[in-house]
C-alpha cells in the first residue's frame, strides 16, 4: 500500500548511532511486526504506539485490515529502549496517508504513553550533537528534554508534548475536527530558545573553613585541585578525612562549556541527569561494598560505572582498604590512561575516566594503631592484611599522601574566621590552572593541568634547571622512585610552583612536592 522513512537515533556504549525507521503497509490479514534486532522494550512499542495513535484521534493500526512492518536500520545493531516510539508512530501516520508531511532533515526521539503524550527519555544531549554533525536541521524531543537539547547551537529543537501537537505541526494544518480530539488543544510549535551556558552560584555542603586545623592536609588538597593530582589521606577515625574530601569539591573551578556538555551527556546516557546542564565537577562517593561492575562499569551490554560518572570531577573512596582487592586494582588503567576499557561478548567499549581520585584510610582496621592515648585491638596479621590491600602499582599512581592527625579540642570551638574559606582557595587554584594552561598553549601542547602531561612531553613541558635536576636525581635515588613516580614528582613540583607564581620550578617547590610521597605508608 505505502511506505515511509523517518530518522531517529540511539546511544549505544556512549556512542550515538543514527537509526532509519522504515514503515511498510501492505494488504493482507492484520499483522504488526518490528524487525532490526529490537529488544523487549522496542517489541512492546507495537501496543504503545497503536494505543497512542488511536487515542490521538487517528485509526489504530490494529483496526485496519493490513500488514504493518517496521524496520529499524541498520539491522545488525541492537535496538534498545523506548525512544523509537515517536518516530515509529510518525512513520506509520506518514505511510497510512493520515499525515501529509515532509520529514526530510528532521530527527525524532521520544517515548509514547497510551494517551499519546510524549515522555522524557535518556541520552538526548549526545543524540542532538550527533544530529547536528550529521546535517539535520530539526530535532523533535520530549518537552521535558527540550531545555537539555537546546544546549546545542546551530540546530532547531522542538519540545513535543503529545502526538497530536506534533502531527498538526508537521502537516501545518488541523488534520482532525475538534470533536475527534477532545482532550488536546492545538498549540503552534516554535523552536526552543537556546539554553545559555551560565555558571550559577553553588551552595556547597562543606566549606574549607568548616574543617578546623589540618593545614598540611588542606595544602595537599589545594595542590591536588590545582594540578589535577590524585591524593590519599590517612589517619585515625574522626579526624576529618571525609569532611576534607567533601570540602575538596568546593575549591574546584567550574567546568568550561565543552567539559559541561561532555559530562552532561554522560550523565544523560546513564539516566543520572538531575539538571539541564552540569556546570560543576561531579562528586561520586560509592560505598566500600560497591562491586567491581558498579565502580568500573560492565554488564552483558557494557554500561558506565562510578569511574565514568566521576569524569571531569572527583571519585572519593572512603575506607579505601575496605574495598575488594579486585576493585582497587581495577583503578590501575583508568588512573594511568584516563579511560576504562570493557570487553564483553555483546560488545566492547571505552568509557572516559578523567577524574581526580581521593582516598581515605585508617592506620589499621580499628583505627587506633600508633594513635597517642589509644590502644590498638588489631593483631599484626590483620594490620598487614589491611595494608596489603593497596598494591604497589596503585601507590605509584597516587601523587600525594598526607596524614590527617588528631585536632586539639580547643581548635574545634573556634569560629570560621580562623580558617581560609573555599572561595579564597578556589581563586588560588583557578589562577594556578590558568597559569599552567597558558604555558602549555605557548608550547603548543594539548594539556590543561600538570597531571595530564605524559612522559614523552615532560622534558619539553616542564624544563628544570641543572640545580633542580641534581636535587631531583638525588631524591629519586634516596627514595628508590620508579620511573612513574619520578615523572609524577616533577609534575607535582610544577603544580607547587604554579601556586607560588614561580616561572620555574625551584628546589623549594621540589622539596615540598617530595614530602607528599608515600614514605610514611609503612607506618600507616
Amino acid at each position: 500500500m505505502s511506505f515511509a522513512t523517518v530518522s531517529s537515533a540511539q546511544v549505544h556504549l556512549l556512542k550515538t548511532n543514527l537509526v532509519r525507521v522504515e514503515v511498510d503497509l501492505s494488504k493482507g490479514l492484520n499483522a504488526f511486526s518490528i524487525v532490526g534486532l529490537p529488544d523487549k522494550a522496542v517489541e512492546e512499542a507495537k501496543d504503545r504506539i497503536s494505543a497512542a495513535i488511536k487515542n490521538t484521534g487517528f485509526t489504530s493500526p490494529k483496526q485496519k485490515n493490513h500488514k504493518v512492518v517496521i524496520s529499524l536500520a541498520p539491522a545488525d545493531v541492537k535496538k534498545e529502549g523506548t525512544s523509537f516510539d515517536l518516530p515509529m508512530a510518525v512513520g506509520y501516520l506518514l505511510a497510512s496517508k493520515c499525515l501529509p508531511a515532509d520529514v526530510r532533515g528532521k530527527l525524532f526521539v521520544g517515548e509514547l504513553s497510551l494517551d499519546g503524550m510524549v515522555q522524557r527519555t535518556d541520552g538526548i544531549l549526545p543524540i542532538v550533537r550527533e544530529a547536528k554533525r550529521s546535517g539535520f536541521k530539526e530535532v523533535y524531543v520530549p518537552l521535558e528534554n527540550a531545555k537539555e537539547a537546546a544546549l546545542i547551537e546551530g540546530i532547531d529543537i522542538y519540545g513535543v508534548k503529545n502526538l497530536w501537537e506534533l502531527s498538526a505541526h508537521l502537516a501545518e494544518k488541523d488534520i482532525l475536527p475538534d470533536d475527534e480530539r477532545p482532550f488536546i488543544q492545538k498549540r503552534k510549535m516554535k523552536p526552543i530558545p537556546l539554553t545559555k551556558f551560565e555558571v550559577g552560584v553553588r551552595d556547597y555542603q562543606v566549606d574549607f573553613a568548616d574543617v578546623k586545623g589540618q593545614k598540611t592536609a588542606k595544602r595537599g588538597l589545594m595542590i591536588a585541585a590545582a594540578g589535577g593530582h590524585n591524593i590519599a589521606m590517612w589517619g585515625p577515625p574522626g579526624t576529618g578525612k571525609t569532611l576534607l574530601a567533601k570540602a575538596f569539591i568546593s575549591i574546584l573551578p567550574p567546568l568550561d562549556i565543552e567539559q559541561a556538555l561532555e559530562v552532561t551527556g554522560i550523565h544523560s546516557i546513564a539516566g543520572a541527569l538531575q539538571e539541564p546542564l552540569i556546570t560543576y565537577p561531579p562528586f561520586r562517593a560509592p560505598h566500600h561494598t560497591a562491586s567491581y561492575i558498579a565502580l568500573v562499569g560492565g554488564g552483558s551490554i557494557p554500561k558506565p560505572g562510578e569511574i565514568t560518572l566521576a569524569h571531569r570531577g572527583v571519585l572519593f573512596l572512603d575506607e579505601f582498604p575496605e574495598f575488594e582487592r579486585r576493585v582497587i586494582d581495577a583503578l590501575r588503567q583508568p588512573l594511568e590512561d584516563r579511560v576504562v576499557s570493557i570487553a564483553r561478548v555483546k560488545g566492547s567499549a571505552q568509557f572516559p575516566a578523567h577524574f581526580t581520585l581521593i582516598t581515605a584510610m585508617n592506620p589499621c582496621p580499628c583505627g587506633n594503631n600508633g594513635v597517642k592515648g589509644k590502644t590498638c585491638s588489631c593483631a599484626q596479621h590483620q594490620i598487614d592484611r589491611y595494608k596489603r590491600k593497596i598494591s604497589g602499582p596503585i601507590v605509584d599512581r597516587i601523587d600525594l599522601w598526607t596524614e590527617v592527625s588528631v585536632v586539639e579540642h580547643e581548635k574545634l570551638t573556634e569560629g570560621r574566621g580562623s580558617e581560609e574559606t573555599s572561595e579564597n582557595v578556589r581563586k588560588r587554584v583557578a589562577t594556578a590552572r590558568e597559569r599552567a594552561e597558558k604555558r602549555y598553549q605557548q608550547c603548543k601542547l594539548p594539556f590543561k593541568t600538570n597531571s595530564e602531561v605524559g612522559a614523552r612531553d615532560i622534558a619539553a613541558a616542564i624544563p628544570l634547571s641543572p640545580e633542580v635536576k641534581q636535587a631531583l636525581n638525588l631524591a629519586a635515588k634516596k627514595h628508590d622512585l620508579s620511573a612513574r613516580s619520578y615523572h609524577r614528582l616533577i609534575k607535582l613540583a610544577r603544580t607547587v610552583a604554579d601556586l607560588e607564581n614561580h616561572d620555574d620550578v625551584t628546589i623549594g617547590d621540589l622539596m615540598e612536592a617530595l614530602q607528599y610521597r608515600p614514605k610514611q605508608l609503612n607506618n600507616v
